[in-house]
């Protein structure tokens, strides 16, 4: 212990710093590699959450204590890889996530013997709404969606109904198409009752109205130009088919366009023809009448009134008698009648224009250069009449075809061997292996950084000590050698060696005189003194020097001997 307490105060206290703060640098170094090392991968759980959602699942996951982390202000909620199954299977156990609205497991839980008609009312609305709001969600490129449902009932003793209406908020990633935009209005109008689909308005994040509710829809309208689009596409690959089969590939081009009559047309005609007739009725009507007269001429007077009267006209003169017979007849016929109703639909084909681009020849001549041939007027007729024949060509509708040979600009050649994008393929990292990057280049450079600024640092100062000492061995090496001289012979201060004598043991013994006995005690003590101001000499160079004179006693006696002998004038 003593050994290790001098080894500890002859390092001093920077040295003694150093060596701690490199060593809680390490310590927290290769703890922190540890943790990273031992950490459980982070996957995402669920991802474009609501506020509602995400503070549901965090309290279920605070209740299972199941580590989790929260990104993008809590829309994604990553949990360890080897949990996220059994979590999800979990959640979706108790209905999480809703989708961020209230479908119809709001009537779940309520209770329905004490609920108004109105708040079942309301409760069936908010339901509505909520399904409709998860359902346009699961559309592509829709992040989010709101609903709302306007269903006015009916006033008492009201002839006239109000229809009802819906407004959609989407908030999309990119822009909605509008087909996509229809498709929308369709499936909202079709999933409640008296709602039209022209009743329903759509309005994206931004404000921008994707579809007007107020205005009245024309669904032909609104899909002509998507017709006029697909029919021109459609008819320019083919014509291009076509033409390229016979000029060759990337030598034609092809525009087409084609006019549509949007006008709906409705007609109606009644054709009779005269010389068809069919007996509908007859009726026959016959009317006889007859009457007599007497002499008198048929005199009225009271005799002819009183009993026993001649009323008959019985009497002797002369009688006459009228008859009259009348026939009627009425006889009717049906005329043959054709009754032909047309209705020509909107979005016929009313013209057709097709405009065909090819390129000339290109043949070397004599001196090997690439010349320019245009291409024959019999080719150009052939080429156009299949252009025509293509389109459906017809000159009564108006439809017209143009087939022009020209030379096309030059451009750079187009190496297929790139197409697949050579070595830049490689370069195309994603997210993963950009973060895997990352994290390994933080890595080693806070490895480089603890070898360069802590354990170079640390060599260094355990070395140090081990150089000083050699230094200062070297200076008292060269004192004792001073001291002593060559084999144990004095030098004198001429740089000879002193005469000596032999004692008995056959030690040799230097003879000095007196003052050359002063010079070296002198010569002796200005190294001393001068080995002290350098810091060279403290308590371990004097034990050395002990050590010296224990292991050489024969030069040690033969300086003492010296000295003895020195003369004192």
């Amino acid at each position: 212990m003593q050994g290790l307490l001098d080894f500890l105060k002859s390092l001093g206290a920077a040295r003694l710093a150093a060596m701690g703060a490199v060593t809680f640098a390490l310590i927290g170094f290769f703890a922190f590699l540890m943790i990273q090392m031992t950490a459980p991968v982070m996957v995402p759980l669920f991802t474009d959450l609501s506020v509602e959602d995400s503070s549901a699942i965090i309290k279920d996951l605070d209740r299972q204590a199941i580590d989790y982390k929260l990104k993008n202000d809590g829309a994604i909620i990553m949990v360890p890889k080897d949990k996220v199954a059994r979590l999800r299977m979990k959640l979706a156990e108790s209905g999480l996530p809703k989708g961020g609205g209230i479908g119809y497991e709001i009537f779940d839980k309520s209770d329905a013997l004490g609920a108004t008609s109105f708040i079942q009312n309301i409760n069936h609305l908010r339901a509505m709404e909520g399904e409709l709001a998860r359902t346009i969600r699961s559309i592509d490129r829709v992040q989010a969606a709101r609903v709302h449902l306007v269903l006015p009932e009916r006033p008492l003793f009201s002839r006239d109904k109000v229809e009802a209406s819906a407004s959609i908020v989407l908030k999309v990633r990119g822009q909605l198409e509008p087909a996509q935009v229809r498709a929308i209005r369709h499936l909202v109008a079709s999933a409640v009752n008296g709602l039209k689909p022209e009743r329903v308005s759509v309005v994206d994040e931004t404000g921008r109205l994707l579809a007007d509710g107020a205005a009245p829809d024309n669904p032909i309208g609104a899909g002509a130009d998507e017709r006029k689009v697909a029919y021109e596409n459609r008819l320019r690959s083919e014509v291009e088919n076509i033409v390229s089969s016979v000029v060759g590939p990337g030598k034609a081009r092809v525009q087409v366009s084609a006019d549509f009559d949007l006008n709906r047309i409705t007609q109606t005609q009644d054709k009779f023809d005269p010389d068809s007739r069919v007996l509908r009725s007859s009726q026959t009507r016959e009317e006889q009448n007859s009457s007599s007269e007497g002499k008198e001429g048929g005199q009225v007077s009271a005799s002819n009134e009183l009993p026993g009267s001649n009323k008959d006209g019985n009497n002797n003169g002369p009688n006459s008698k009228d008859q009259s017979k009348k026939t009627e007849e009425i006889v009717n016929y049906e005329i043959s009648r054709t009754t032909k109703t047309e209705v020509i639909e909107a979005g016929r084909l009313s013209r057709v224009s097709a405009a065909v681009l090819v390129d000339g020849r290109y043949t070397k001549n004599d001196k090997g250069e690439m010349v320019y041939e245009p291409r024959p007027k019999e080719e150009i007729d052939r080429i156009a009449a299949l252009v025509r024949t293509a389109i459906g060509f017809d000159a009564k509708r108006g439809d017209q075809v143009e087939v022009v040979n020209l030379r096309f600009a030059d451009s750079a050649p187009v190496q297929v061997g790139d197409v697949d994008g050579g070595w830049m393929k490689y370069l195309q990292f994603t997210k993963d292996d950009i973060m895997g990057v990352a994290e390994k280049g933080v890595m080693a450079l806070l490895g480089l950084i603890v070898l360069l600024m802590v354990v170079r640092p640390l060599v260094r100062k355990v070395l140090a000590p081990d150089a000083a000492e050699q230094a200062r061995m070297a200076g008292l090496a060269g004192v004792a050698g001073a001291i002593a001289g060559p084999a144990g012979v004095e030098i004198g201060p001429d740089g000879k060696p002193l005469p000596t004598i032999t004692d008995t043991s056959g030690t040799n013994i230097a003879i000095v005189s007196g003052e050359e006995q002063v010079a070296i005690s002198n010569r002796t003590s200005a190294m001393i003194d001068v080995a002290k101001v350098q810091g060279q000499v403290h308590a371990q160079s004097v034990q050395k020097v002990g050590e010296l004179a224990e292991k050489n006693p024969h030069e040690a006696v033969a300086i003492i001997r010296s000295w003895l002998h020195e003369d004192a004038a």
